[in-house]
C-alpha cells in the first residue's frame, strides 16, 4: 500500500511539528453525524465497492510512476537532451535534413534504451509491491473479512488489535485499553490511550496499535486523511538514503562540470567564427558526452535486478534504494527469538512457588492464555498446546487487563469455581513487585525477603541455563470488571519454564557475518540471565547492557556508554528505539530485525528496518525489507546482493566519468587549437549511444569477491581521483593520437575525426575490463552480457568506417596502416591504465571506504584492524 507514512526520525520531526493530533476545529460536528449514521456492522460489499469508484483507492500517492507515458517523459528531462532536440529542429527548417535527422535518430535511440531499462525495472518493483501490500480486517456483510488496505473507503468499520497497523484516519467505536503508538507522526514515544468517550478519540493513518483492541469507523482515507495533507505539504516523507543523497550530490557535481566546460567551449568556438548553430550542437553533444546520461536507469536496473535476485532468495525490498543500505549495514541489530532461536517456544513445566510441577499453576496459566484476545502471541500458543491436560470449560470470562511493555504482565478476571479471581501473567520482576504473599503448599504465606531472595536465585539459575520464565499470581476480586490498579495485592502461585532451543547452524551464520563485516547486537526484552546465555552460544563474548542502565542516558552519552556493548537486555519498545538512535550516532549504518508491534519503533530508526512475512502489520509497514523466512542466512544473502548492486553501480559511474571526462578534455582543447571541429556533434552522439551499450549490461557483471567482504559507502574523493587520473591517462594518449594522424599520417579534417573517433571509442570500451575490477583484468571475468557486448560494440567501432552508413557521420575509410596504429595506441593505453590502477591504488576496496565523517572513519579503522 502507498498509504505508510516517513519512517525515519528527521521525517517524524518535520510531521510532529506540523501535526496537532486530535480533533480539529469543527470535525467533532462532521465525524458525531459519520457515527450516528454509521452501520456497526459495516458495509456491504456492493456498497464498499460503490464507495472505492467514489473516493478511489486508499493510498498517498498514485501507482502511476511506472506508466509508459510518465517513463518516457523523464528520458528527456535533461536540458541538453531538449536543446540537441531544439538545434535539430532548426537543423532540418534550414535545410541541414541529413544532420538534423542524425541527431534525431541518436537522441530518441538513446532514449528509447534508457525507456525499456526503466519501463521493465518499474514493472519488475509494481510486482514486488503487490506481493508485500498490506492488510486490514473490516466488518463487511456483518462478517470479519480480511482485505487489502488499499481498498478501505469511508464508512468501514476496522477492527483493531495490538499489533494492526491503522491503514486510515477514523473515529474509534468502542475500545478496551487501546493504546496506540503515535510516534510515527508525533515523535512522542508514549503510546496514547483511545476511548470512544475519550477527547481525544480518533485514530490516524500510519499509526499503530501497541495493546488492546478495538473498533475504528473509518471517515477519511488516502490524500484527504491528516497524513496526507501533511504529505502534500511536507512533500516526500521519506528520508534520504545516503545512496540517494550521493546519487544527487555526483549529479550536481557533474552538472557544475558540464556548464563550466561547454559555457568556455560554445563561447570560444563563436569567437573562432565558426557557425553559430554548429557550435551550439557541437556543444551540446559535449554535454551529453562528458555526462552519464543513463545513471538513473543503470541505477534502476541494477536495483531492480538486485531486487529480483533478492526475492528469488527469499527477501522482498519495499524500496528500491533500500538495497544500498542494506550493502552498506555494518551492524545488524535483532531481538533472539525465531532469529537465534528456532522460534517454536515451549512450555517445559508449570511449577510452583518452590519449583515442584504443578497443575494449579498450569491451570491458571491456561485460564489467562485461552481468554485473554487483546494480543496473540507465542508464549500463549505454548501454554495453550498443553490444553488437554486441563479442564477449563467452566470458566467464564469478566475483564481483562491487556499486555503492555511497560507493566510486562497480563490480567484476565474469571468467574470459575471458587468465584471472581484476578489471575495474571508476566515478567518475574514486576510481578514479585505487585505480590505481598506466595503460595507455599496451597498456602498463602506473607511473601518476605527471603522469599524473594530465593525467587530471584531460581529465576537466575533458569535462565542460565537459556530458559525463559513468567510468574503466575491471582487473588480474589468480585467485581465484574478490572483495571491496572487492581495488579495489587497479589498472592505469587508459581512459574511457566519455556524453551527455545537455537537454529542449527546459526553459530556458523553469526561468524559468516562477522566475516563480512557485520557486528551482530542482540537485543531483546527477556532478563539479562537469558540474553547472555544465548549471546554465549551463538559465540558472542557478551558485553551486557541492561534497559535500566541507559533509562536516564540520551543523545551523545548514550552512544558513548553503549559503544561496546553487543547485548542489551531487559529493554522496552522505547529503549530499543533509543539504542538504534545511538548506534546509528556512532557512524554505524545500522539494520535492525524484528517481528513485533514492539520493534515498530526500532525498525522505523534504523537504516535498515527488517522485518518477516509472518509479522505484525506495523513491523512490516516500517521495515525496508521483508525476508519470507526469518533466517539470518537468507539476510546474508540479501546484504550480498545489495553490495552487488551497490558495486555495479558504482562502476558505471567510475568508468563513465574517467573516460568522458578525458575525451571531453581532449575534444575541448582541440576545438580551440584545430582549425576544424575535432569531431562532430553526430559523431560524438554516435560515440556517446555506442559506449552506453556494453553499459547497460553493467547490472549483471561479477563483483569481486574482496569487494564483498565489507560494506562500502560513498567516497566523493575516490571518484574525484579515479575521474582525474584515468582522464588524464586518456588525455595523454588522445594527444598521442592527434600527432599520429596530423604528424605522421597528415590526416585530413574527415579522416581526422574518424580515427580519433574510432580510437577514443575503443579506449572507453577497454576502460570498462580496467576499471570494474582492482585485480589485474585478465584475473577477473566479465559477466558473459557484458564481455560479449563490448566485444559486439568494438567491431562495429572498427568497422563503422568501412561500412555503408559512414557516409552519414562523414567517416572517411582508414588506411590498414593507420587502423593498425590506432589499434597499438589502445592496446599500451590498457597496459598503462593497468599499471595506474595497481600502482596508485585507484580503483578497489581501499579507494571507498565507508567514511561519515570522524566518527566513521574512526569506527572503519577499529573494524579494519579487528580482521586483521
Amino acid at each position: 500500500m502507498g498509504a505508510v507514512p516517513g519512517r525515519r526520525t528527521t521525517a517524524k520531526g518535520r510531521v510532529g511539528r506540523l501535526l496537532h493530533l486530535g480533533p480539529p476545529p469543527g470535525a467533532a460536528t462532521v465525524d458525531t453525524i459519520d457515527v450516528a449514521r454509521a452501520d456497526p456492522n459495516g458495509l456491504t460489499s456492493a456498497e464498499a465497492a460503490h464507495r472505492l469508484a467514489v473516493h478511489g483507492a486508499n493510498r498517498l500517492r498514485d501507482d502511476n510512476g511506472n506508466h509508459p507515458l510518465a517513463v518516457l517523459f523523464r528520458q528527456f528531462r535533461s536540458p541538453m537532451v531538449l536543446i540537441l532536440l531544439g538545434a535539430a529542429i532548426l537543423s532540418f527548417f534550414l535545410g541541414e535534413y541529413d544532420e538534423a535527422s542524425i541527431v534525431l535518430f541518436i537522441v530518441l535511440a538513446s532514449t528509447s534504451l534508457g525507456f525499456y531499462q526503466e519501463y521493465r525495472a518499474g514493472n519488475a518493483v509494481a510486482e514486488l509491491r503487490r506481493r508485500i501490500a498490506v492488510t486490514c480486517t473490516v466488518l463487511r456483510d456483518g462478517t470479519p473479512t480480511t482485505v487489502p488496505a488499499a481498498t478501505l473507503v469511508p464508512g468501514d468499520v476496522l477492527l483493531l488489535s495490538a499489533g494492526s497497523l491503522i491503514p486510515a484516519d477514523g473515529v474509534v467505536l468502542a475500545a478496551t485499553a487501546l493504546h496506540v503508538d503515535e510516534a510515527v507522526l508525533t515523535g512522542e514515544s508514549f503510546p496514547v490511550l483511545k476511548a470512544s468517550t475519550a477527547p481525544d478519540n480518533r485514530a490516524h493513518m500510519g499509526t499503530s496499535v501497541r495493546s488492546g483492541e478495538g473498533r475504528v469507523l473509518v471517515t477519511a482515507t488516502g490524500r484527504d486523511t491528516e497524513f496526507g495533507g501533511l504529505a502534500e505539504a511536507v512533500g516526500a516523507l521519506d528520508d534520504e538514503t545516503s545512496f540517494a543523497r550521493g546519487t544527487r550530490r555526483f549529479g550536481l557535481l557533474m552538472t557544475q562540470i558540464m556548464l563550466v566546460l561547454v559555457t568556455v567551449v560554445l563561447v570560444a568556438n563563436v569567437l573562432l567564427g565558426r557557425p553559430v548553430l554548429d557550435s551550439l550542437l557541437f556543444a551540446a553533444a559535449l554535454a551529453v558526452g562528458i555526462t552519464p546520461e543513463l545513471l538513473p536507469a543503470i541505477v534502476t536496473v541494477t536495483l531492480s535486478q538486485g531486487a529480483k535476485r533478492l526475492t528469488e532468495r527469499g527477501v522482498l525490498v519495499r524500496r528500491l534504494v533500500a538495497i544500498e543500505n542494506l550493502g552498506s549495514m555494518d551492524v545488524l541489530c535483532t531481538d533472539k527469538t525465531g532469529t537465534l532461536t528456532i522460534g517454536e517456544v515451549r512450555l517445559d513445566r508449570a511449577v510452583d512457588a518452590a519449583g515442584t510441577p504443578s497443575t494449579r499453576t498450569l491451570r491458571l496459566a491456561m485460564l489467562n492464555a485461552a481468554l485473554q484476545t487483546a494480543m496473540a502471541n507465542p508464549l500463549d500458543s505454548a501454554i495453550l498446546a498443553r490444553r488437554a491436560d486441563v479442564d477449563i470449560a467452566a470458566a467464564r470470562k469478566l475483564g481483562e487487563v491487556p499486555y503492555d511493555f511497560d507493566r510486562k504482565r497480563l490480567s484476565v478476571l474469571v468467574a470459575d469455581d471458587d468465584g471472581p479471581t484476578l489471575i495474571c501473567k508476566g515478567a518475574v520482576g514486576p510481578m514479585l513487585d505487585c505480590c505481598t504473599a506466595i503460595e507455599i503448599d496451597g498456602v498463602a504465606t506473607p511473601l518476605t525477603p527471603e522469599h524473594r531472595a530465593a525467587a530471584e536465585s531460581r529465576l537466575a539459575e533458569w535462565s542460565a541455563d537459556g530458559f525463559r520464565v513468567i510468574a503466575i499470581a491471582s487473588r480474589e476480586l468480585p467485581a465484574e470488571a478490572c483495571s491496572a490498579d487492581d495488579e495489587a495485592g497479589l498472592t505469587l502461585v508459581g512459574y511457566l519454564v519455556f524453551s527455545d532451543p537455537l537454529k542449527p547452524g546459526i553459530v556458523d551464520t553469526v561468524a559468516a557475518l562477522a566475516r563480512n563485516g557485520i557486528e551482530l547486537r542482540v537485543i531483546s526484552g527477556d532478563n539479562r540471565y537469558v540474553a547472555a546465555h544465548v549471546a554465549t552460544e551463538i559465540g558472542l563474548k557478551p558485553r551486557i547492557v541492561t534497559g535500566a542502565q541507559i533509562e536516564t542516558l540520551h543523545g551523545a552519552a548514550l552512544a558513548r556508554f553503549i559503544r561496546g556493548a553487543n547485548v542489551f537486555a531487559e529493554v522496552t519498545p522505547d529503549i530499543k528505539e533509543r539504542i538504534i538512535a545511538a548506534l546509528r550516532h556512532t557512524g554505524a549504518t545500522v539494520g535492525y530485525m524484528g517481528d513485533g508491534i514492539n520493534d515498530a519503533p526500532a525498525l522505523r530508526a534504523a537504516d535498515i528496518g527488517i522485518s518477516v512475512d509472518n509479522a505484525v502489520d506495523a513491523a512490516k509497514a516500517a521495515a525496508d525489507v521483508i525476508l519470507l523466512r526469518q533466517d539470518l542466512n537468507v539476510l546474508l544473502d540479501g546484504v550480498l546482493a545489495g553490495r552487488t548492486a551497490f558495486g555495479n553501480t558504482i562502476k558505471y559511474i567510475a568508468i563513465t566519468i574517467s573516460a568522458n571526462f578525458g575525451n571531453m578534455i581532449s575534444m575541448a582543447v582541440a576545438s580551440l587549437v584545430l582549425p576544424f571541429l575535432p569531431m562532430l556533434a553526430t559523431q560524438i552522439l554516435l560515440n556517446n549511444l555506442l559506449s552506453d551499450l556494453p553499459m547497460l549490461a553493467i547490472s549483471t557483471d561479477r563483483v569481486d569477491a574482496e569487494t564483498l567482504e565489507r560494506p562500502r559507502q560513498w567516497d566523493f574523493r575516490a571518484l574525484i581521483r579515479a575521474m582525474v587520473g584515468f582522464g588524464l591517462m586518456s588525455s595523454i594518449f588522445d594527444g598521442l593520437t592527434f600527432l599520429l594522424l596530423l604528424v605522421v599520417f597528415h590526416a585530413d579534417p574527415a579522416t581526422f575525426q574518424t580515427g580519433w573517433f574510432v580510437e577514443s571509442l575503443l579506449t572507453e570500451l577497454c576502460i570498462v575490463a580496467v576499471m570494474r575490477t582492482h585485480k589485474s583484468f585478465f584475473r577477473s571475468a566479465p559477466s558473459p552480457l557484458l564481455l560479449w557486448t563490448s566485444a559486439g560494440v568494438a567491431l562495429v567501432t572498427v568497422a563503422s568506417c568501412y561500412l555503408p552508413y559512414a557516409k552519414f557521420f562523414a567517416f572517411a575509410p582508414l588506411s590498414p596502416a593507420l587502423m593498425a596504429s590506432l589499434l597499438a595506441i589502445v592496446v599500451v593505453y590498457v597496459a598503462a591504465s593497468e599499471v595506474l590502477k595497481t600502482r596508485l591504488g585507484l580503483i578497489g576496496p581501499r579507494s571507498i571506504p565507508p567514511a561519515r565523517g570522524r566518527a566513521r572513519r574512526a569506527l572503519w579503522w577499529r573494524q579494519s584492524r579487528a580482521r586483521r
